[in-house]
């Protein structure tokens, strides 16, 4: 049950970082001018699907200060590398990003990794 606290920080921080993608991409790319950056980055934060992006991100982070309660922050950090995982393969299912074979390689190392850690 205590897992639950871990997969939660997971799959909030994986839902922000691809709802942030998706729909950064209805917008133009950042402005060069410092001014126009902060007035562009402003109109972004009134996205109703970026503010769920950021709420995601808070939900994620007291998630992480249960498990902080639970477990050995050596033994439950390595499982927020599977961010990475699930990142790569759901973008690439809802966004049409590419998956080259070197992803797929990096990708499979990290999750040997994290089984390891997991079971010392």
């Amino acid at each position: 049950m205590n897992h639950l606290y871990i997969a939660g920080t997971i799959i909030f921080t994986v839902y922000g970082q691809l709802i942030l993608k998706w729909r950064i991409g209805f917008y133009d790319a950042l402005p060069s001018a410092p001014l126009e950056k902060v007035f562009f980055l402003f109109k972004l934060l009134l996205d109703p699907y970026i503010i769920s992006g950021f709420i995601a991100a808070f939900i994620a982070s007291l998630c992480w200060m249960a498990a902080m309660t639970k477990f050995e922050i050596s033994y439950a950090y390595p499982f927020m590398s599977l961010n990475f995982v699930f990142v790569l393969f759901l973008s690439t299912l809802l966004l049409n990003e590419s998956l080259s074979l070197a992803r797929i390689a990096g990708i499979s190392l990290i999750i040997i990794g994290t089984i390891i850690a997991a079971r010392t």
